[in-house]
């Protein structure tokens, strides 16, 4: 493995993690990894940050071996994907609910991303390789809008508008019970569960996560249908994300005792019809990484949500 190499003619103007990753064959986030615990230098002294930018000459020295990144994905026609904008820097896509955004352990293939490098073959060098192009995830179990970079630099303008919260994500909800407040706001930190390791929880030392919520319908338990009774109360919740943890929305509503319907993971009540929770991301909307025009996108829930927030009602 090279990890003490010199900045070449096609390498120059890139950012740092991108260079190790590249010459070093890991992954972007195990080269942000090397580079934020000081375990990578330029021309003697440690490394500034991921995005220092190269020169022709720049001499790179690992201090450690990188852990190598598994083979990058391969394109998957069969892969079906609803397209809803694309233009040569971003693509959104509507996701179905229990698609895989990217491969990983037990989910080789078959996934958004093998969708993805079918139809736009160019996202392959974009960003991480063993998920390229993607900027934000969505659970697997979750539907709805997520943004794809289509080129290095719109993966940049893109994952930098959302880590300083520039980019607006709008979900919907069915969740359990029925919130004391029609709005609030949970600010609660998120981590890592140290009691099971799938899962995420609210920690004293987890990432700082918050998210809004408004109530818009409330629906008492109905036990008067023989064939399908909902034995609980419930309501319907948009959401609005200020960042964006793993399972931030579904771990938030739970620890305020309301989590979403059909979350097994979280605690979520069984309902008809529906196998994974009721959660969709709906609205999305950010600023276009090359011109800056707004652009804001809305996918209306899909049917077997749509089914049980009707029954809900009845």
């Amino acid at each position: 493995m090279n990890t003490d190499f010199a900045i070449s003619d096609t390498l120059v103007g890139e950012r740092l993690d991108r260079v190790v990753a590249l010459v070093c064959g890991c992954s972007r986030a195990e080269a942000a990894r090397l580079i934020d615990q000081e375990k990578v230098a330029v021309n003697g002294v440690r490394a500034s940050g991921r995005s220092q930018r190269m020169a022709l000459g720049d001499h790179i020295a690992l201090s450690e071996e990188p852990v190598l990144s598994r083979p990058e994905p391969a394109a998957d026609p069969s892969v079906e994907l609803d397209v809803i904008y694309a233009d040569e820097q971003v693509i959104v896509v509507n996701k179905p609910a229990d698609l895989v955004v990217h491969p990983g352990s037990g989910n080789a293939t078959g996934t958004l991303v093998n969708g993805l490098l079918a139809r736009f073959p160019e996202i392959a060098g974009v960003g991480d390789m063993e998920r390229p192009g993607i900027v934000h995830r969505l659970d697997r179990g979750t539907s709805g809008l997520l943004m794809v970079a289509r080129t290095p630099r719109s993966y940049e303008a893109l994952t930098a508008a959302l880590g300083q919260r520039e980019v607006q994500r709008g979900y919907v909800a069915l969740v359990a019970g029925m919130p004391a407040d029609d709005r609030g706001l949970i600010d609660a930190p998120v981590g890592r569960s140290t009691r099971h390791p799938t899962k995420m929880a609210v920690i004293a030392d987890g990432r700082p996560a918050r998210t809004h919520y408004q109530v818009t319908a409330r629906m008492p338990a109905c036990t008067e249908l023989p064939d399908e009774p909902v034995p609980y109360d419930s309501a319907r919740l948009e959401l609005q994300l200020e960042t964006g943890r793993t399972h931030q929305i579904r771990v938030h509503l739970a620890a305020i005792g309301h989590p979403v319907v059909g979350d097994e993971q979280y605690g979520g009540p069984a309902a008809p019809g529906i196998s994974r929770p009721a959660l969709h991301a709906r609205t999305l909307g950010f600023d276009h990484p090359e011109t800056g025009q707004p652009l804001r996108f809305e996918a209306e829930v899909p049917e077997d949500f749509s089914r049980l927030y009707q029954l809900l009602c009845s």
